[in-house]
């Protein structure tokens, strides 16, 4: 069964957003909150999994169950924490039952998570492919209309490649718009291009960076993230203490609603389907009042 890409492109929309730290409220308010980002017209929710975190399955089933037409993707569940069987099997249960709503984002995570769990993490894009292998090999004995579709969190060349090879797409993490050229070349003009955006309502350059550093020294602490960043061109120095006043500026986009809506075009036009904002902020609940500001600005008819 083959899935319409151009179709899955126009459900997500161009613009979506993506939380980590929404899996840590309660289910009361993660109803309310995802209502609230279908009601503001953002296309798609992205949500993370974590160590700590809810389930990225059971996560995407309570925030579907709380919205009409909402799309909602897991950017990204851990191939280490689920069987490729009991991921397709989840996911299309998930396609079935919301009327393709559901798209599942794969990665490899980092190597101190997987190596926590137990598993060698020393050839990420092999141990990927014999997942997807898996995956395909899973008869799903349920009612389907279509197949949850697959994209990859894929930064480098290799990943890339399998993403267009064996996916719908690619969905790139703490990336610079720079970034978005490269994958687009490799992906090619089908595939889609999901990158993340990480964005400060804030004018102050100290304060808005200071912000930034906060949420970036996590990322640079990741061998994944830093040698992406380097293929790219930045340096060693970029990437020390908290990231270069050029680097933050380039992963973060801060200050003016337009300042972001900007960001987010350079994306579109450099080659992306979809960007997904993440609001860097202390609470969930302040994330939600800065996508208000961004809403009103206009920034889903991007």
């Amino acid at each position: 069964m083959v899935i319409d890409v151009a179709a899955l492109k126009r459900r997500m929309g161009r613009v979506g957003v993506w939380s980590s730290a929404l899996g840590g409220e309660s289910a009361a308010f993660e109803r309310e909150a995802a209502a609230e980002v279908e009601r503001l017209g953002f296309g798609t929710l992205w949500v993370g999994e974590t160590p700590t975190g809810k389930e990225a399955l059971v996560h995407s089933a309570l925030l579907l169950g709380a919205t009409q037409h909402l799309m909602v993707a897991t950017g990204i569940a851990n191939i280490w924490v689920r069987d490729a069987t009991a991921a397709a099997n989840g996911a299309n249960a998930l396609a079935e039952a919301f009327d393709g709503r559901f798209v599942l984002g794969l990665g490899v995570s980092h190597a101190p998570v997987v190596s926590a769990r137990g598993h060698d993490y020393r050839r990420p894009v092999s141990a990927m492919r014999t997942y997807l292998d898996a995956m395909d090999a899973t008869k799903y004995g349920g009612p389907l209309p279509e197949p949850a579709p697959l994209l990859l969190a894929a930064l480098r060349p290799k990943m890339l490649d399998l993403a267009a090879q064996r996916t719908q797409g690619a969905h790139p993490y703490f990336v610079p718009v720079e970034h978005t050229v490269r994958a687009r070349a490799i992906l090619g003009p089908d595939p889609i291009l999901a990158p993340e955006q990480m964005v400060v309502l804030d004018t102050d350059p100290a304060r808005a960076r200071r912000t930034a550093r906060r949420f970036m020294s996590l990322y640079l602490r990741l061998p994944n993230y830093v040698n992406n960043l380097l293929d790219l061109g930045w340096s060693d120095k970029d990437c020390a203490d908290g990231g270069s006043d050029a680097l933050v500026d380039a992963i973060v986009a801060w200050g003016e609603p337009e300042k972001i809506i900007d960001r987010v075009r350079a994306h579109l036009d450099a080659g992306a389907d979809h960007v997904c904002i993440q609001p860097l902020t202390d609470t969930p609940r302040e994330a939600l009042e800065h996508l208000r500001v961004l809403a009103a600005a206009d920034l889903v008819s991007t």
